[in-house]
């Protein structure tokens, strides 16, 4: 995927633009840790894995930021159960 995942800390998310759309992960910060608490992808790019694109980068940047994360979202419990690679950022 061409485009890269941002923090929006004015937001408090992360932000993948795919076209004119967003998909986003809301979070809360903890002094070690990141909370995800809610992904979200537009309607029309579901089934595509923009979704996992996004916990991705979010994952690159919390671990560039030498933090840790904590899964507050069904869809972040099922990609770190799925990518065992990122078990080390898990608080």
């Amino acid at each position: 995927m061409g485009a890269s995942v941002r923090d929006n800390k004015d937001r408090n998310r992360f932000e993948l633009d795919v076209g004119s759309e967003v998909a986003f992960a809301n979070y809360r910060l903890t002094p070690s840790a990141v909370i995800i608490t809610h992904t979200e992808t537009p309607y029309a790019l579901r089934g595509r894995g923009i979704a996992s694109d996004l916990v991705k980068g979010a994952l690159d940047l919390i671990r560039s930021d030498g933090k840790k994360v904590i899964a507050g979202c069904g869809f972040v419990v099922d990609y770190l159960d799925k990518h065992p690679e990122d078990a080390d950022l898990v608080a």
